[in-house]
């Protein structure tokens, strides 16, 4: 049973959810399978295909990844904020705001998700140039959100985190993924959202990130 979204609905308004995931319901598999049979029809540099999708459903297994889920937060770091990026975050008000009440909702809840899914890509990037780092991210970020995508039409609910950085290798060493050969994208919670009435986020205007033959 998938919603009845058009094309342009379904992309404007497949939102990054954390306060609104129905944490007393399982996932079935068959669900998520769908998921992954559509994410892998996604476009992958010269047709290599090294995408791979770890998902974790096993009540034991689900906890051991929610520590590390906990445990990583504070040891994210990131790039400094300039002051544009500041601008934007809070061009409308209370943007910010929510995104980050969202995110606490998250982390406290975050051993109750009823399903994690780990994307991961052959081939590690770091000190990589950038064309191969632009052809390794752009070999699985294609997939993971067609898989997105696929989990909104069907009611699911989904948000990026990349909340395995500072602890992959400890992540990848529970899940038994080779850390050395396997590079984990992003960590992402999945379950049914409480209602389906999503919306189009308020965004800058166009005029601030379109340009015509020159920057």
């Amino acid at each position: 049973m998938t919603l009845d979204l058009t094309p342009d609905e379904l992309l404007s308004t497949t939102r990054a959810v954390r306060k609104r995931l129905d944490l007393t319901r399982p996932v079935p598999r068959e669900l998520i399978e769908e998921c992954v049979d559509l994410a892998v029809q996604a476009p992958t540099g010269r047709n290599r295909q090294r995408w791979h999708f770890t998902v974790v459903t096993e009540a034991e297994q689900r906890r051991a990844v929610a520590d590390i889920f906990l445990r990583a937060l504070p040891l994210a770091t990131g790039q400094p904020l300039t002051e544009r990026d500041v601008r934007r975050m809070n061009y409308h008000p209370g943007s910010t705001e929510r995104v980050f009440d969202g995110l606490r909702h998250l982390a406290d809840n975050i051993h109750r998700v009823p399903a994690f899914v780990i994307p991961g890509v052959e081939g590690r990037t770091e000190r990589a140039p950038v064309a191969v780092q632009a052809g390794a991210w752009g070999s699985i970020l294609p997939a993971v959100w067609s898989f997105m995508l696929a989990a909104r039409a069907r009611g699911l609910g989904t948000v990026w985190t990349t909340a395995q950085g500072p602890l992959e290798r400890e992540l990848a060493k529970v899940l038994g993924v080779p850390y050395e050969e396997v590079m984990l994208a992003a960590f992402i919670p999945l379950a049914f959202t409480i209602g389906t009435d999503f919306k189009p986020a308020p965004r800058i205007p166009r005029e601030e990130v379109l340009h015509w033959d020159r920057w």
